[in-house]
This record gives structure tokens, sequence and C-alpha cells, in this order.
């Protein structure tokens, strides 16, 4: 019959299915097996061979970004290596391919980061991208000697050009958020890119999807109640609008509960400072981005029509202030922290915690079937002494069973286990914790931070540092208390993708508990 009748998203849906489909059943039980191709068509033997993998970059969840330059053309490009270890489970697998898929799937486009090529050898999956060495978004508009809203105007323009390129080609980005967006290089006209597609998903017209993903202040409100489109984009681009005028994000609250319930309270404040004085054009369009039913919120191509974006060349140049850009500093410097702070926990669970889980799962799985049912996991947890009631074991399996079977395979038994410890005793938190504190002594001191932000490579740690303890230090007695790093910790912070490699089965903790007072229905995936 040929693909005549295809569209676009639907014949790649199909060449990842048919090209990258996992053979290997044990791949669910871990991948150490270092034969595990990962990606059909890349180049073998390794990246060295055709490139000079230079400095790191930065770390990731998967793994880390190198500079690296094309031998043949000199051409300096970023190499992001993901280490088969780290790929545990089918899950895993899916996701990097997917992410790959997409990044070919895509059009070449001035504002997505393009994807040169990938490379396989028996460690790792490299893929080979365009540098973009201009910085974050945030840092930039920072280091400016003043920010207006024209320039806000110009952003968000950027930005929803780049999720009209996605519907149209049929992807959700899932993940709009000012980390993901990069300068090309450090001129002042730089092109801004999108830079990350490891959450983005193929969808269908009228698909919808249940999987809580992204970070919790840019989630919409369909997100939490597990049943939402492409729509949730134009809501995500919304709240970095809001950011980019006021510096501050619209829903926010001391925990990720009180996070959630805001965004689904859905009120939004437009009379703190700088609003008074932004264009009515401007705040209308905000409205609109914001709007709680996704039916009735813009398209990307009608927030593209919009009259405030239409005319972004003519928007207000007159700044927006010194609180403007003193709260996206800090905004900005304190999701770094927690950025670093999460890929700690992450290395400790990659290293300490794998093996025990597994077999964990094998004393839980008591008829050896490769899958752990409600009676199972309820017996296992008795034996590890929780005292969890049988409708918050139920709970957990509910909203864990991503394929709603009654049972769980080792990728979502995993995630069950790492939100069982979490409530523990918040032990993966401690491992971050101890990891700054430096003399074990309780706290946080200034130069203990400071060491530690020279060591991820931010090079103006005394100013960050001072920033962070702004904001965290909440007692102003000049250091970082536990119960304080704790209270940051769990304020908008997206666990599920920071430990995504472990926990890829379809849970979030955020909704359990939201499930568990009544404030959302779990859904289903349609």
């Amino acid at each position: 019959m040929g693909n005549c009748c295809r569209s676009p998203a639907a014949a790649a849906r199909e060449d990842v299915k048919s090209n990258y489909s996992v053979h290997d059943q044990s791949k669910k039980e871990g991948n150490s097996n270092k034969k595990l191709t990962v990606l059909s068509g890349s180049i073998k033997g390794g990246v060295d061979e055709k490139y000079v993998v230079d400095r790191e970059l930065g770390r990731g969840e998967f793994g880390v970004t190198y500079l690296c330059i094309d031998r043949s053309t000199q051409e300096l490009l970023a190499c992001k290596s993901i280490s088969k270890r780290k790929l545990r489970t089918t899950v895993d697998i899916e996701d990097v391919r997917r992410e790959v898929a997409i990044m070919n799937h895509l059009p070449i486009h001035s504002n997505i980061v393009s994807l040169k090529e990938t490379c396989e050898d028996e460690n790792a999956v490299h893929l080979v991208m365009e540098l973009c060495e201009g910085g974050e978004l945030f840092d930039r508009i920072v280091a400016r000697g003043h920010y207006t809203e024209r320039a806000a105007a110009g952003v968000t323009k950027t930005i929803m050009e780049v999720v009209q390129v996605c519907h149209k080609h049929g992807v959700i980005h899932r993940d709009l958020k000012p980390e993901n967006f990069l300068f090309a290089n450090k001129k002042e006209n730089s092109p801004l890119k999108a830079i990350d597609f490891g959450l983005s998903i193929f969808f269908k017209p009228g698909e919808t999807f249940s999987e809580i993903v992204g970070s919790p202040y840019y989630m919409a409100p369909e997100v939490l109640k597990r049943n939402y489109g492409p729509e949730i984009d134009i809501w995500s681009a919304g709240v970095i609008l809001y950011i980019l005028l006021c510096g501050v994000p619209p829903f926010w609250a001391e925990s990720e509960q009180g996070v959630a319930q805001a965004i689904l309270r859905g009120l939004i404040d437009f009379k703190r400072d700088p609003w008074p004085s932004i264009s009515e054009n401007a705040k209308s369009l905000v409205r609109q981005m914001l709007e709680p039913d996704p039916k009735l919120r813009l398209t990307a191509k009608q927030v593209l029509e919009h009259p405030w974006l239409q005319n972004a060349k003519k928007a207000p140049n007159v700044p927006l202030g010194d609180i403007v850009k003193t709260r996206l500093k800090q905004f900005s410097m304190l999701n770094r922290f927690k950025r670093r702070a999460l890929r700690v926990i992450a290395e400790h669970l990659s290293i300490e915690e794998v093996e025990d889980i597994k077999e964990m799962f094998k004393m839980m799985d008591t008829d050896n079937d490769g899958t752990v049912t409600y009676e199972e996991l309820k017996a296992g947890i008795q034996k590890l002494g929780s005292q969890l009631s049988e409708a918050d074991v139920q709970l957990l399996m509910e909203a864990v069973d991503a394929d709603g079977n009654g049972t769980l395979d080792y990728g979502e038994f995993i995630a069950v286990s790492l939100h069982l410890q979490r409530m523990a005793n918040d032990e993966h938190l401690r491992k971050a914790f101890s990891y700054f504190d430096k003399d074990g002594n309780g706290f946080i001191e200034p130069e203990e931070l400071r060491e530690a932000l020279v060591e991820d490579g931010i090079t103006d740690s005394v100013d960050v540092a001072n920033d962070i303890f702004l904001e965290v230090d909440t007692d102003k007695d000049g250091r970082i208390s536990y119960e304080e790093f704790l209270a940051m910790m769990k304020t908008g912070t997206d666990w599920r993708k920071a430990s995504r490699h472990y926990s890829r089965g379809r849970f979030n903790s955020l909704s359990i508990r939201l499930m568990k007072d009544g404030s959302l229905n779990a859904g289903s995936k349609k």
C-alpha cells in the first residue's frame, strides 16, 4: 500500500517501532549487557574515531556532555554521551531511542539544536549535536544592562515558533522551561535554541496522555489530572512568559503539593510590581496562555498571531526594573543549586542502590514470574517493616501500574522503592546535603557552597552563593541547615526527571499525595 496516507508523525512513530524494537526481555531486569545495541543506524566503533573529545561541558541525569571537534572539518560540536550502565530498563532504552527519533524527525530550524549524528560503542551511546556556547536564557537576561518588555516579547516569539514546529510535526515537547533554551553563541544577536527533547513524545490528533512529566512550576493543570495533549506546551510557555515579565513563577508554594494546588486553583497575580506598568496586551496574552481549560487555550498559531507578538518590535522598551532582574537571577541560581543536588542523588542511586532494589524485587516476586502483584507487594512491604496501610499500598500500586494490568514490572517496582525510601527518612536528600556539608557539622557554610559551585563549573561562585543564601538561609544565621535545604529541595523539584533512569515507571510522588487527599483523580492512559 505504501506510506502516502501516513502523517509525518505517524511515519516517525512506526520507524521508531520497527527500527528500534526491543528484543531482549531480560532488559527489564537491568542492562549491564555490553552487547546491547540501543540505536540502529549509528556509526559503530565509538566517537573517538571521527571526533576529538575535549573538556566536559555539563552533566545530566543520563550522561555527560563534552565539547568535541570534528577531525576532518575542525567544527566545534557537543557530544552527549549516555552510559549503557544507566539504561537499566526497557523504558530507559525506549526514551533514548525516542529522543533521537524526534530530533531526526523535526525539520532543520534556526531555533532548534540540530543532531549531527549518533555513534555507539559497547559502553555508551553518543549524540553529536550542534554546540550552544552562549549560556542559559536567564543568565543572558541578568547579564544585560537593562531588561524590557520588548526583549521578553522577542524571547516568547522564539519559544512559540519552536512549539509551533513541534506541534505541526506531531511532537509534544513536554518539558518547556528556561533551562532548556541556550544561546548558540555569545554574540548579542545570537539565536536562542531549544536543546532538550528527552521527555518529548509523538502524538496523533486527539490522543491524550497520563504520564506526569516535566517540572512542577511549568506543569499544566491537565498534566496533574493525568489527561493531556499538546496544549500543555502553550501553558508551559505562558509560565515562562510570566516569569520573563516579573521574575517569579505564577504558581508558587512551599511544597510540591502546594505548587500543584496553586496550579489547579489558577489564580494569577497581576498586582505585584512590575505588573501595573506592563502593557495590557502582554497581560492579555499571559491570561490566554494560562487558560485552565485546554480547549479554550490559544494554539501556537494563535499565540503567534496575538497583537503583542505581532508587534513585538513595538512593545515597550522601558526597563522593567532591577527587581525583575534580581528575581530572575535568584530563581536561576536556585535552580542550579537544586540540579547539582539532584545529580548527587542520581549518582548515589546508580552506584549504591540498584542492586538492593533488584534483590528486593526478587524477594517480593515469590512466584518468580518477573512481576509483582498487589498481594506480593503488600506482603513484601510488611516484611520490610513499613507501616503503610492497605489503602496506601493500593494507591501506590494504581499510580505506578502504567499499563493497568494489576502487576508491577521491574521498572515500575523501582518507582515504588524510591518513593518508599523517600517517605521513610529522606535518605537521598541527606546524601545530597552531606555532599555540600564537607566538614560534616550539619550545616552548609558559604565557603562549602562556593567550592561545590566551582566544581560544577560556575565561575562567579561568590555571587551565586550569596544569591542562594539570600533565598535558602531563612533564619539568616549565615549557614544552611538540613531543614532549610529540605524546604528548598521540596519546592518545585522535578523528582521524576532527576531520577529518570531509575523511576521511568509512570509515577510521581506529587500525584500520589494529591490523589491521597482527594485533590485529583488518578485518571488513565487513553
